[in-house]
């Protein structure tokens, strides 16, 4: 039995083939604007159910539930009641992983194995982790010299930003949702959750958990809808809303930022990437091609951390571009329960398009097409999906579209480069600045590189390793602000000045 033809559970509550809903409040709604979308499986272009769009008064509603769970019984909880409903809330997406996995999948089309090994399980861990972080909040004291001898104690104090509105991408949809309510909840805020239109499943079936674990109604809430003149506008200016998380493109950040601006409300924006892989002669090249591999064409190239330009030292530029090549060639787009599927669709049809768009610049500049460069034929109902073949070019100007403006698919372009400043120089000239994958086997210089790339993040021999505590955020038109660990704290918290005169 395949995956899209499988029987509906017979479970109550959600069911991850059902109509999408808000959650507003501890329940599910429809809500009352009447409006709505069909939710498209990328796998053959089949319908998953029906979508609401939340309109000013279903904003409204969720705010303000997220206000007054503020000041209820969220507000009044010690850290050991919060962290210990959220530990339950981490365990309750664990027991429910096939469901999970099921609607994430369903979503974006993605390989089950990728799915139940990255976004599942981070999904789960983000609120085990800002646990931790809740519970180990430190702030600084100071004791200060006053003219009568007896002197002052000034400490800190960290409370809760408020209500934070959470803009979610459809790459990674629980994953990186859970990134920001994780922190967010275990720091005493409550959220309004808009998704990706594109994405509702895994948000919405999180509400049910959330129930079943016990946090109180309110806390956590979702509303679905679109961008400019939608949801995402009318959660941006609310003036209830106290600080705003967001993860998408810069030109969607700017306007983000430009809606803040009214109540000079805080922002926090991982942002758009072309993400740079340097390839030394000296590197290990299993491990370069392996890693290079992934984080070019991993989800399909649907990653802000992903690579889409790669610099490969001279001597080993044929070499290198002839495994990349064959690795690529070796990816089998499929179904996702297949275990044999290295690669899943592109998540619409528009989006598919636009990639092709760079696909068609590319070659009609004359790059040198090293493979791919149009559409797979897919058997049977999957002819209907929204699939792209793998692509890597070489031969592009440094300034042409595909090697300056972020594609967000499965495909990069490979240059050859001579030495070290070459190629640093080569990494840096962009405007954005998100990440960076370095591969070499000298140390001194993995060091002195990687101190020189204008990146968030740098990953040395590795490619998207990441540990929780660590800062996490773009620098240049990728990105302000950090998250991840104690740097979350920033960000999900205000801090106060305490001054006692002794």
């Amino acid at each position: 039995m395949n995956f899209l033809s499988q029987p509906r559970r017979g479970q109550a509550g959600f069911n991850p083939r059902r109509d999408a809903a808000h959650f507003i409040n501890g329940a599910f709604t429809q809500g009352a604007s009447g409006k709505g979308w069909d939710n498209l499986c990328p796998l053959d272009g089949s319908r998953i159910g029906h979508v609401p769009e939340a309109g000013a008064a279903e904003v409204d509603a969720a705010v303000n539930s997220a206000r007054a769970a503020l000041a209820g019984p969220w507000g009044r909880m010690t850290v050991s009641e919060r962290t210990g409903l959220l530990a339950a809330l981490a365990a309750g997406i664990n027991k429910r992983f096939d469901d999970f996995l099921e609607a994430e999948c369903l979503d974006t089309g993605k390989p089950m194995s990728l799915a139940a090994h990255i976004d599942i399980p981070r999904g789960a861990a983000n609120f085990t982790m800002f646990t931790d972080v809740a519970k180990t909040i430190s702030t600084e004291t100071f004791t200060t010299d006053t003219p009568d001898g007896k002197g002052a104690l000034n400490y800190a104090l960290r409370r809760p930003r408020g209500v934070i509105g959470v803009i979610s991408p459809w790459n990674l949809p629980l994953l990186l949702m859970t990134w920001k309510v994780g922190p967010a909840l275990a720091l005493g805020n409550t959220v309004v959750v808009k998704p990706s239109e594109a994405t509702p499943l895994t948000t919405t079936l999180l509400g049910e958990v959330m129930n079943e674990a016990g946090i109180p109604p309110g806390v956590y809430n979702v509303v679905h809808g679109f961008g400019p003149g939608s949801a995402g506008e009318l959660l941006t200016r609310h003036p209830g809303v106290n600080g705003i998380t967001f993860t998408g493109s810069t030109r969607s950040g700017e306007a983000i930022m430009q809606a803040a601006a009214k109540g000079i409300r805080p922002v926090s924006l991982e942002l758009g990437g072309k993400n740079p892989a340097l390839i030394f002669a000296d590197c290990d090249m299993d491990k370069a091609v392996e890693g290079t591999l992934r984080s070019v064409f991993a989800n399909c190239g649907q990653v802000c951390l992903g690579t889409e330009r790669v610099y490969v030292q001279r001597p080993v530029f044929e070499a290198f571009l002839a495994r990349l090549k064959a690795g690529a060639e070796a990816l089998r787009p499929g179904r996702p329960e297949d275990p044999a599927t290295g690669l899943g669709p592109m998540i619409s049809e528009t989006q598919r398009r636009k990639v092709l768009s760079y696909y068609e610049r590319a070659a009609a500049s004359g790059a040198r097409i090293v493979t791919g460069g149009g559409v797979p034929q897919m058997p049977g109902e999957l002819a209907g999906g929204y699939w792209i073949e793998p692509t890597i070019w070489t031969g592009l100007a440094d300034d042409h579209p595909a090697v300056t403006e972020e594609i967000f698919g499965p495909c990069c372009h490979v240059r050859p480069f001579d030495t070290e400043e070459e190629a640093v120089s080569l990494a840096n000239n962009t405007p954005y600045g998100l990440a960076a994958a370095l591969w070499t086997e000298n140390l001194s210089r993995a060091h002195r590189v990687a101190a020189r790339l204008e990146v968030g993040i740098c990953w040395v021999n590795s490619w998207f390793l990441r540990d929780l505590r660590t800062a996490f955020g773009g620098a240049k038109a990728s990105g302000i602000g950090r998250e991840g660990g104690v740097h979350s704290l920033e960000f999900y918290t205000e801090i106060s000045n305490v001054c006692i005169k002794l």
